[in-house]
């Protein structure tokens, strides 16, 4: 298990500066719902795949076929860093939504 420890994780920006090309180019929505969905799928999907690898580098480390334990500490920091990404979107996501719902028209 020879990986770079930050191999699975991609910038936030990159998903946002995609999302700016492809609602230009007229494929993605006009209101931007397609650019906040594909980024909290993504986010969503890097837990799944952070916590497959923690996981495996556990298992790795049970049953004694780890050579580097430190491997298994980035793999878990990985992990929570993914956890917390999508919690602090969603909690992002409910505070606008509260704004919102306050707007009187």
């Amino acid at each position: 298990m020879n990986t770079t420890p930050f191999e699975g994780i991609q910038p936030l920006w990159n998903a946002l500066s995609a999302g700016t090309q492809q609602s230009e180019a007229g494929s993605a929505g006009t209101n931007g719902v397609g650019m906040f969905a594909d980024i909290y799928q993504n986010a969503i999907d890097n837990v799944k795949t952070t916590d497959a690898e923690k996981n495996k580098a556990e298992y790795l480390l049970a049953t004694g076929q780890l050579d580097n334990p430190a491997e298994l500490t980035v793999a878990s920091t990985k992990a929570q860093l993914a956890v917390d990404l999508l919690v602090q979107l969603r909690n992002k996501a409910l505070d606008t939504y509260s704004e919102l719902t306050r707007i009187s028209l």
